[in-house]
């Protein structure tokens, strides 16, 4: 079977269609459609496994059609958009792969030098400070599952300082049993500075500040944009401009150098999106919580069944949406299809034209978004269906998403669910999942947190990451 034939039927037989996307062919429909003609005589198992740091692992199990001549360009696409998910939701740097010889040769020909997911590679290299590889091997070679969560946050107890790193401004807490006694949010300009004492010097007047307001520092923990691997910075956009030899020196610890200089005390520092789904889960006193960001980009954090921060990378922006070969190609790492062009301000541009808007192109992604929301807010039919567009893309990927994470509740927050479009955006979303995937309707709630509220509830958060004693 061709694929472009297999996606037209899916198309044709979806149970919610994007309003202004009549190409797009969700993830979830594409592998249930998959899913429903496998038997145990015409499909053999597959299991991609994934290594990360310290030996942590994750799977994804399924079968595929033996029939190589009927499936084999659809069972390599599959192949490639599940491991394309799983490497940007939990990171890694090897995947092992038991499955037929030309799968494994499939995604090894695309995780090399000038392979169509060289970015992919290269980036998770950077990361993880090893070479990126893919290897075959047999069933019983898989790793059993292993994880690297941990118990981080929730410790309210005694005189803390949360400090969140933003691109645009710096916020920070000071904490005392719980209640936030002094906050301040300073504008600064991370994102454009080349020399890293700017930063650093940045954080640790944040520290200082707060420090000054309780009697004493027992914990410090931070909330920044990027990822870090045991309080250490291996990416991070907020340090975008320091050359390389600058960002070894003086930026991968430079969150442990700025806690020393005030004290001597436990520091933890997590990605912004993993605090955000721990501010609420704290608020909403549950677990099992995924907080997808749409802004700037698509920013994601989880904290598990059991309340606990996963170590995952949960970078949603390179996460795949969208099946149709034909969807908007991302700048920076050359896939399409990708949740940044579906679920931040680049989606409303994207779906513009199909709205009967025309925005000059002199204007920057926010001011696009913005110019689009102005519209909402007034009425046209047309911006309208732009919210209700992003809820439908949203509706199918939580369904997606739901593959990979153990959920029950959803925040979504971020400037484009900012008035009536977040409304929009909720509202399609939920009627988009019920349509689709009841049973994980009946047990999943979606959240559209206060701003304000989200602010102090994030500095408390990163406060009470570490933990004392």
């Amino acid at each position: 079977m061709q694929l472009d034939s297999f996606l037209n039927k899916i198309r044709a037989d979806l149970a919610v269609h994007a309003p202004l996307d009549p190409g797009f062919v969700p993830m979830a429909a594409f592998l249930s459609r998959y899913e429903s003609g496998l038997t145990d005589e015409n499909s053999v198992p597959v299991v991609i496994s994934l290594e990360r740091e310290l030996g942590y692992t994750s799977s994804y199990r399924l079968r595929v059609y033996k029939d190589e001549s009927e499936w084999g360009g659809i069972n390599r696409t599959l192949i490639e958009r599940l491991g394309k998910t799983m490497l940007w939701a939990y990171g890694g740097f090897r995947f092992r792969v038991a499955a037929p010889e030309y799968l494994v040769g499939h995604l090894q020909d695309a995780y090399r030098i000038g392979g169509a997911r060289e970015f992919d590679a290269d980036f998770m290299s950077g990361v993880y400070e090893r070479p990126f590889t893919v290897e075959r091997v047999s069933l019983d070679e898989i790793p059993a599952d292993r994880s690297g969560a941990r118990a981080v946050g929730r410790h309210l107890d005694g005189c803390r300082i949360g400090f969140d790193a933003g691109g645009s401004d710096r916020k920070v807490s000071a904490v005392v049993d719980g209640e936030a006694v002094y906050s301040e949010e300073i504008v600064w300009h991370p994102k454009t500075q080349s020399d890293p004492s700017y930063h650093y010097e940045g954080i640790l007047s944040a520290f200082r500040s707060a420090a000054e307001h309780m009697p004493r520092v027992d914990a410090i923990g931070v909330s920044s944009a990027g990822i870090y691997v045991a309080n250490r910075t291996r990416v991070a956009s907020l340090f975008l401009k320091v050359p390389k030899d600058l960002f070894d020196a003086q930026v991968n610890d430079i969150y442990i150098r700025a806690a020393k200089a005030v004290g001597d005390v436990p520091l933890e520092v997590a990605n912004d999106g993993d605090v955000t789904a721990l501010a609420g889960a704290m608020d909403l006193n549950e677990n099992s919580v995924l907080g997808i960001a749409m802004g700037t980009s698509e920013a994601g954090g989880f904290v598990d069944p059991d309340g606990n921060i996963t170590g995952w990378l949960n970078e949603l922006a390179f996460v795949p949406v969208d099946f149709n070969p034909g969807a908007m190609v991302d700048e920076w790492s050359g896939d399409i299809g990708c949740g940044v062009k579906y679920f931040s301000q680049d989606a409303a541009a994207k779906l513009a034209p199909a709205a009967g808007l025309r925005l000059a192109e002199t204007l920057t992604p926010a001011e696009k978004l913005k110019a689009v929301q102005s519209e909402a807010a007034n009425g046209h039919e047309g911006a309208l269906a732009i919210f209700d567009t992003i809820g439908v893309y949203l509706g199918w990927e939580l369904a997606w998403y739901a593959r990979f994470y153990q959920i029950k509740h959803v925040l979504i927050l971020g400037r484009v669910t900012s008035g009536v479009g977040g409304e929009r955006v909720l509202a399609e979303a939920r009627r988009t999942l019920a349509a689709v995937d009841p049973a994980l309707a009946s047990k999943l709630t979606l959240h559209l947190p206060d701003e304000s509220n989200r602010r102090v509830g994030q500095s408390i958060a990163a406060a009470s990451l570490p933990q004392i004693g």
